[in-house]
């Protein structure tokens, strides 16, 4: 990374608008996931182990902002349930996400939130099922939180790590949360191919496909 590229983004971080940006990427990202949130909130988490931005901050801006965004998400749920049903693909993830919900609740939107791709599609069916809006509330709430949490804390440990090098800080960021990830996919897929029936595997990949087409 070039000093003038690194210098740029330490003018960024260190301004008083990284708070309102924080913010709007995680709100737009939960309708919009093309939006790089958890990299900017990651970013943000490593520069403030140089004491700025304020981590606190960042953490409640994130935390807002996707409860925001998820709710705004929920909201065209509600409006589009008639296309969530409709088609082969996505009414089988109408089908079960409803399942979903019955089984666990509102559990399922803190799980989503860890899964790629599942953050979205969750929130847009559980408002197309008319998930009541107080439940959804509290457990996304409660997803936001622990995400930004996550997200901001895994930055500002690898800051620490390399509190003198920003650019090994964040690739060190970044990689535990790409690992992360991955892991979280492969017990995933591992669960699903153990306790799965045949049929309802199906479901759930076309829940993501449905997410990204109306995402798209």
């Amino acid at each position: 990374m070039s000093h003038a590229l690194l210098d740029l983004l330490n003018d960024v971080m260190t301004s008083p608008w990284v708070y309102l940006a924080l913010f709007a990427l995680a709100a737009v990202d939960g309708f919009f996931p093309a939006v790089p949130s958890e990299t900017a909130v990651i970013t943000a988490g490593v520069f403030a182990a140089t004491g700025r931005p304020n981590l606190a901050l960042v953490i409640l801006v994130s935390a807002l902002g996707a409860f925001a965004g998820d709710h705004i998400s929920y909201l065209i749920g509600r409006s589009s349930v008639g296309r969530l049903r409709r088609g082969r693909q996505a009414g089988a993830a109408f089908a079960w996400a409803s399942k979903a919900l019955a089984e666990r609740g509102g559990m399922v939107l803190v799980i989503a939130r860890y899964i790629p791709g599942g953050r979205t599609a969750v929130t847009l069916t559980m408002g197309a099922v008319r998930h009541p809006l107080r439940s959804f509330s509290l457990f996304d709430g409660l997803a936001a939180g622990s995400w930004a949490v996550y997200s901001a804390l895994i930055g500002y440990f690898g800051g620490m790590a390399f509190e003198n090098d920003p650019v090994k800080g964040l690739l060190l960021g970044f990689g535990v949360a790409m690992a992360i990830a991955a892991t979280t996919e492969v017990v995933r897929h591992l669960r699903r191919r153990r306790s799965v029936p045949v049929g309802e595997d199906g479901s759930r990949e076309a829940l993501a496909e449905a997410g990204a087409s109306r995402e798209g």
